[in-house]
């Protein structure tokens, strides 16, 4: 049985990707601050109480995986915040970098010894991380850090092909979650169905790509 470890995956599009995995079969580990009822009963194993930020949680992390391989991690865990020119807010601008940037480089470090041979990592990120893509300005600090996230994704990329290690850099959609106050317009589910597509589809020949959820390639 192939295992997936998702992080965030309390709710929202985390969650809807581990009920994803489990349709499919696989061994679905669930990596969160605090669960939900959702995802306790949903079927996977969960490891609550992890900060993604927090290096010693990281590292009760690892030891909570004891021997286990990964043949897919899924950094999900993410904030969005709303700043605008004026007022701006560098406290809440540092969080999202932390957040958003930081520590899916992190998680993924942590876990290096974990990936099997051929496994894949996907990062979840945004279009919003787009500069070419950017036509309406705002969120400074969610642009600027998911572009920072595309850039050390695709870093990794390069630093773990040698190891047979793909890199996903996927953009979910516009998806129905609270972080969006529920306006999207797609599911959650649905998303979560289109980014298991986007991972069967990863190799090291497109490792380091930046794909919309639909398939559609996105610019930098």
């Amino acid at each position: 049985m192939q295992t997936v470890l998702i992080t965030g995956a309390n709710r929202g599009i985390g969650l809807a990707l581990c009920q994803t995995y489990l349709n499919k079969g696989w061994h679905v580990i669930g990596v969160c601050r605090t669960s939900t009822p959702e995802l306790a009963q949903s079927g996977a194993e969960v490891i609550s109480g992890i900060d993604v930020t927090d290096a010693k949680a990281l590292a009760q992390l690892t030891t909570a995986l004891g021997q286990r391989q990964l043949n897919l991690v899924i950094n999900n865990a993410g904030i969005l915040r709303r700043e605008a020119l004026g007022q701006l807010d560098a406290a809440s601008i540092t969080g999202q970098f932390l957040v958003n940037a930081l520590a899916p480089l992190k998680v993924t470090e942590a876990l290096l010894d974990h990936l099997a041979p051929s496994a894949k990592v996907a990062f979840i990120t945004s279009r919003m991380g787009s500069i070419a893509d950017n036509s309406s300005g705002g969120y400074y600090g969610y642009r600027m850090s998911k572009a920072a996230l595309n850039a050390g994704a695709m870093s990794l990329a390069r630093d773990l092909q040698p190891r047979g290690i793909a890199v996903a850099i996927l953009h979910p959609g516009y998806v129905q979650t609270a972080m969006v106050n529920f306006g999207g317009d797609i599911s959650a589910h649905e998303s979560a169905q289109r980014l298991s597509q986007r991972i069967d589809d990863l190799n090291l020949d497109n490792s380091g790509g930046f794909w919309h959820s639909n398939g559609e390639r996105l610019p930098w």
